[in-house]
């Protein structure tokens, strides 16, 4: 959609009421072929690619709150792909490689930028394990390169790079191909494609529980009221556990919160993403010049979008130990996302023990850059009740059978 100045220029004056709805903020109808219950970014995606890959538009998107409004909005944006396992690696780079052409297939600018991502080695330890997970990722076809300290300085000048460091850099290892992206703009990315292929978006309407038929979903009742489905998809990240509670089976997920703040906004000082596996701390500078700082999980289940003051200060501290330039700064807001953990920090997509009813879930802490692959895998066996085959191996049985994918190493943060 292209607006001239003059246009911009009415529109903002007027307080934005001449500017048209990004998507239609549809009325419920009383029955679709696909229910999706999650507004965030793997259930929009879903929607988007069940209208475009397999041309099923009677479709809800059924959020509780607004669009974008969980795990979407409260992240730290960072894409990438350097996971250890075959299948993970597979699952992780086509979400990259889709992500790589989301704002031209979406037609909204997503705001990619692909500044890459430098893993922090702080012993000798560090760089033993940095070197195993390079190879690997090499070995499943995915560039990854070692660094020096020297190199590592390059890329980031203003690491404390000095002899009397508390955390000294070592080396380290970079995926070029990672960076930031702007997660409300995939959200309304996706949102406004979707409703633009007939997909309906329904928001401030809760689950509050399944309809069911000969013990098979026929769909869900809401806050607004009863509607049917043919099939039901759930994409709640933090909530999943307490969906499928309402349905009846139990999830091997647990919930916690992950926490991120920034800074007040400098200028550009930082033109990639750091992980620093050891002390849980990634840090970015975003477009508009604040610092962004993750931080490890608050290790006791919680559906708070908050958490602890105890986290928040070691991330602080250790940021500040990387950075210590940056001890001038204002800290001007903090948030927290609710994660999804599984035991193997490998997320489950595909069909549960309840007939017609699919879910999404278990990403942890990568989430974000896992949207587009999350929303096609959803979408896959939605449509066709046969799982993609990027997701075959992350199926629940795996927790019966015991063909687990420990990806806890690769994920960055300790789950």
């Amino acid at each position: 959609m292209r607006y001239s100045a003059w246009g911009l220029l009415r529109g903002a004056l007027s307080g934005q009421r001449h500017w048209p709805q990004a998507w239609r903020d549809a009325v419920p109808k009383p029955r679709y072929d696909v229910i999706i219950v999650g507004g965030g970014g793997h259930g929009l995606a879903a929607a988007y690619y069940l209208a475009k890959n397999h041309g099923i538009d009677k479709v809800a998107v059924i959020e509780r709150g607004w669009i974008g409004g969980g795990n979407t909005g409260r992240n730290t944006t960072i894409v990438r792909s350097n996971y250890l396992f075959p299948e993970s690696a597979r699952l992780y780079d086509f979400s990259l490689q889709l992500y790589e052409s989301l704002s031209q297939a979406l037609n909204f600018n997503i705001m990619l930028s692909q500044r890459g991502l430098v893993m922090l080695a702080h012993s000798r330890h560090d760089l033993d394990a940095m070197s195993r997970w390079a190879n690997a990722m090499r070995m499943n076809g995915i560039a990854a390169e070692l660094l020096t300290r020297d190199q590592v300085g390059a890329l980031a000048p203003a690491l404390d790079l000095s002899p009397q460091a508390r955390l000294p850099v070592l080396g380290g290892f970079t995926q070029r191909r990672a960076g930031t992206a702007r997660h409300d703009a995939v959200a309304w990315g996706y949102a406004r494609a979707a409703s633009a292929l007939g997909v309906d978006i329904i928001q401030n309407c809760e689950v509050v529980d399944f309809i069911k038929q000969d013990g098979r979903v026929a769909g869900v009742s809401t806050s607004r009221g009863r509607i049917g489905a043919e099939r039901v998809g759930i994409a709640a990240a933090g909530h999943s556990s307490v969906l499928a509670k309402l349905a009846g089976f139990r999830l091997p997920v647990t919930s916690y919160a992950l926490q991120a703040m920034v800074s007040e906004p400098i200028k550009p000082v930082l033109d990639t993403v750091i992980l620093s596996p050891g002390t849980g701390a990634y840090v970015s500078q975003s477009d508009k010049g604040e610092i962004v700082m993750g931080a490890m999980l608050d290790l006791f289940p919680s559906y708070a979008q908050r958490g602890s003051f105890a986290v928040k200060q070691a991330i602080i501290a250790a940021t500040l130990e990387l950075f210590p330039s940056f001890s001038r700064l204002n800290l001007m807001r903090q948030w927290a996302g609710i994660v999804d953990v599984v035991h193997d920090s490998s997320p489950i997509i595909g069909p549960t023990p309840i007939p017609n009813l699919y879910i999404n879930c278990g990403w942890g802490t990568g989430g974000f850059k896992a949207i587009p692959v999350g929303g096609w895998t959803l979408a896959h066996v939605l449509a066709t009740q046969k799982s993609h085959p990027l997701a075959e191996a992350f199926q629940l049985e795996r927790f019966v059978t015991g063909r687990l994918i420990d990806e806890a190493a690769a994920s960055g943060i300790a789950h």
